[in-house]
């Protein structure tokens, strides 16, 4: 290349450009945006933590309100980075064409998708860290032990958007999607270690319980708050590293062909 020739951006600058993109119209509409992520878990601490906590007083040997505590930031950042690749994509992608403009930018398409994850992974360590915010000024989790489920939010909404974007990319109907949500991401809501311990599924099912990503990343951050630890995690971190990784690869692979015609 040639002194005067001007050298193509940085790979951090195109990702950090994709990222600040989806920030600034993120914060666009900053009290609606940013609201829920405080509203939400008030609303299952008083409807279910306090109403089931009468009659369970403990679960795995801790008070049931912190056994559930410690599952919903990651199921937080699960719904809050899923809902961001998936209609939030389709809409960028379909409707308002954004991507089109964005790659005529030095930005190529595996940039562009790899740094929509990573904004899914910022969304799903906020909301982690709006949750912990929340149960623990509640006394449900205790700090500053609680604060180990903020990166483990972050990899969790890595692995989520990843995954959503597997489906975006096959979607051809906005409305399809509803099928993810209610088929996929809601029943792994209840089957996954969140409301209950795994152990009290019938054996046939606890196989498939482990398939699911929301169990790892919730027994994950229960253990390391609870202090349990084990040689698992180290195969709960590896697993959600694994899929957030292969599933973005595959990801980027089918979208690349929605874009590039």
């Amino acid at each position: 290349m040639r002194a005067s020739e001007p050298r193509p951006p940085s790979l951090r600058w195109r990702l950090s450009s994709v990222w600040y993109r989806h920030m600034r119209v993120y914060t666009r509409n900053l009290i609606s945006n940013g609201l829920p992520p405080f509203l939400e878990p008030i609303i299952f601490l008083v409807g279910i933590g306090l109403g089931l906590g009468r009659y369970i007083a403990e679960m795995e040997g801790v008070p049931y309100l912190v056994f559930l505590a410690a599952a919903l930031p990651s199921t937080s950042a699960m719904f809050t980075s899923a809902y961001e690749c998936t209609f939030g994509t389709y809409v960028r992608l379909e409707f308002q064409k954004a991507y089109d403009g964005m790659v005529a930018a030095p930005v190529t398409v595996g940039d562009l998708f790899v740094g929509e994850i990573l904004w899914a992974g910022s969304k799903g360590l906020f909301f982690s860290a709006c949750v912990v915010l929340v149960m623990a000024l509640a006394g449900a989790l205790p700090m500053p032990a609680g604060l180990v489920a903020v990166p483990i939010g972050f990899l969790t909404g890595t692995m989520f958007g990843a995954l959503s974007l597997v489906v975006a990319a096959f979607v051809r109907n906005i409305n399809h999607f509803n099928f993810y949500f209610t088929g996929f991401l809601s029943p792994m809501f209840f089957f996954a270690g969140t409301v209950f311990p795994l152990e009290s599924l019938p054996r046939v099912l606890r196989p498939f319980a482990e398939i699911m990503p929301l169990t790892h990343s919730v027994r994950l951050t229960r253990s390391l708050l609870t202090g349990r630890l084990s040689a698992v995690l180290l195969a709960d971190l590896a697993f959600l590293v694994v899929v957030a990784v292969g599933a973005g690869f595959y990801a980027i692979r089918r979208l690349r062909m929605r874009i590039v015609v």
